[in-house]
């Protein structure tokens, strides 16, 4: 029992030193800071690294994280100013930059940046309706962070950052604001595919317009071209004959060639044989031998006393943009002559008729009857075709056939 007694006491005095030396050495991590109190009074604030307390005098009263924080606050039901109801969840960053004033200033610093969180936003949104809440979050933030920042200040606290993490309107007003937006994104729809619709109509109409003036020019040139063609191959037709000099048999040949063409069709009823056939028929006697030829009339053909090397040398071709051209202002006059006698005439004023007392008008003078025209000599030279016809030449019943071409002087009796 002797020997026990003195062990217990070395291993009391050993755990005691223990003790002592655990409360007497004390280690801070960074970014961390300790309250210590000497015998119930704030003494000082330990900082990152190996200390020396006095054992049981100085006590820690708090460790404090320096680090910057992040606090997520439940929902909160708030009232914007249009008398809607909305939840917002907000986050908060803040760094405690005192440590001393965050633990004797304020009794639970967390608690009372919520409760402040609270009343601040109420007080901003309430000046708010649903629509600015929506959409300006920035200045929301930025009002929370300078009220939060002046409260905590003399908390040893920094409200570094504030952020509305969710605004949740009423269901009611969510479907309304969904059935808004669709509706509002249908118009658009409907805008844009008016508008492309508008575009691709006129588009088209503008293509159709081009293509039909095209066309048109197009048209015109070829019908400008053909005529020209044409004149030229009548005009060679017209020479080649003129300098041949063809006979009145030949004529007479050939008029009666034409004769049935005239009659051909399913609507002609009635064919009146013309005046001149009488004298194509005594044409062609004459060359069967029925009568004997003049001295001036020759049965052969006339050589032209110049052979023509090209038959386009003597015609130009007439510019397809100029022949336009004039065909247009030929148009344009034509519409404004036809708008011209569209317009109403004057009024008339009605003849006035003579007194029994007045003279009658002389007689008007008899005309002398008109020659009769003669056929030219065969060996006359031929006629101008751009010289005006004789008088009577191309009316009687009695004369021949015009020397200036054959077929084109077909008459109908009444």
């Amino acid at each position: 029992m002797d020997g026990i007694g003195p062990l217990v006491i070395i291993l009391l005095l050993a755990l005691f030193a223990i003790i002592v030396l655990v409360r007497t050495v004390r280690v801070v991590p960074q970014q961390t800071a300790l309250i210590i109190e000497r015998l119930g009074r704030y003494s000082r604030t330990l900082e990152g690294g190996l200390h020396f307390l006095v054992p049981f005098v100085d006590i820690v009263r708090a460790n404090i994280d320096q680090r910057e924080q992040v606090v997520s606050f439940p929902p909160q039901p708030v009232i914007t100013s249009d008398n809607l109801v909305v939840s917002i969840d907000t986050v908060i960053y803040y760094q405690v930059i005192d440590p001393k004033s965050a633990v004797y200033e304020i009794a639970n610093f967390i608690a009372g940046i919520e409760q402040l969180t609270v009343t601040t936003l109420r007080n901003v949104i309430g000046s708010l309706d649903l629509e600015q809440t929506l959409t300006s979050r920035d200045q929301i933030n930025g009002q929370l962070r300078g009220v939060l920042d002046e409260a905590t200040g003399k908390w040893g606290i920094r409200v570094n950052r504030v952020e509305l993490k969710a605004i949740d309107p009423p269901a009611s007003i969510q479907e309304s604001m969904e059935k808004q937006m669709k509706a509002e994104r249908e118009r658009r729809a409907i805008i844009l595919t008016a508008e492309g619709s508008k575009a691709s109509q006129i588009l088209t109409a503008e293509g159709e317009k081009q293509s039909q003036i095209l066309r048109a020019e197009g048209s015109a040139q070829a019908r400008i071209l053909e005529a020209q063609g044409q004149a030229r191959a009548i005009q060679q037709v017209f020479d080649a004959i003129h300098r041949g000099k063809p006979t009145q048999k030949l004529l007479a040949y050939q008029y009666l060639q034409v004769l049935p063409q005239i009659a051909r069709g399913d609507s002609n009823k009635m064919w009146i044989i013309p005046s001149e056939l009488t004298d194509a028929l005594r044409g062609i006697g004459g060359a069967l031998g029925a009568t004997k030829p003049g001295p001036d009339e020759d049965d052969g053909w006339v050589e032209p006393e110049q052979a023509i090397s090209n038959a386009f040398e003597e015609t130009t071709l007439e510019d397809p943009a100029t022949a336009l051209a004039a065909a247009r202002g030929s148009a344009a006059r034509s519409s404004q002559e036809a708008e011209e006698h569209a317009q109403p005439a004057s009024r008339v004023q009605p003849p006035i008729r003579p007194g029994a007392d007045a003279v009658p008008p002389p007689p008007a003078p008899a005309t002398a009857p008109m020659p009769p025209a003669t056929a030219p000599p065969a060996g006359a030279p031929p006629a101008d075709p751009a010289a005006p016809p004789a008088p009577g030449g191309g009316s009687g019943g009695s004369g021949g056939p015009a020397p200036s071409g054959y077929g084109s002087g077909v008459r109908q009796e009444p």
